[in-house]
């Protein structure tokens, strides 16, 4: 592979996940995942993303040790996870769109066997990450507080 090939190979997948990223967000999805992998591969061409790599993972990390400090919390994150796949299981079943249904035809379950297949794949990495959290920060007060140090420490150079 020449290096050009090599270039811009990473800048269309870092630009691609920043994107995705960015609009799993608000979105469901693993956001702040997406915008670190893509900030980390346009950081090896681009020194704007290479001082936005750290940040953006620490913030991800403290937000997952945020994410399982409490059986509330805990609970709250594996529903959504377990509602977002069955979310995903009646888009690939793709029923026939109600009766009752209010909206134009080309709104039911708009995206097809696709938008399903994506919404059960983001379950299952949600439920690895909030197991990884789980065992990595639960209870480990002492690495959550040395998170949230970091965060300050590279908010205050902003």
């Amino acid at each position: 592979m020449t290096a050009a090939a090599k270039r811009i190979g990473l800048e269309v997948a870092g630009w691609g996940l920043l994107l995705l990223g960015i609009a799993a967000i608000p979105l469901p999805g693993p956001g702040l995942l997406g915008v670190f992998a893509g900030l980390y591969l346009l950081s090896q061409q681009y020194e704007w993303a290479d001082k936005r790599v750290e940040p953006v993972k620490m913030k991800a990390l403290l937000g997952a040790a945020q994410g399982v400090e409490s059986w509330p919390k805990i609970l709250l994150s594996v529903l959504a996870a377990l509602v977002l796949a069955a979310c995903g299981v009646l888009w690939i079943l793709g029923p026939e769109q109600p009766s009752w249904w209010p909206l134009p035809d080309l709104l039911w379950l708009p995206g097809g066997i696709w938008t399903g297949i994506t919404q059960v794949a983001s379950a299952i990495f949600a439920l690895g990450f909030i197991a990884y959290s789980y065992r990595r920060y639960h209870g480990n007060d002492e690495e959550v507080r040395a998170l949230k140090e970091r965060v300050d420490e590279l908010s205050s150079k902003d």
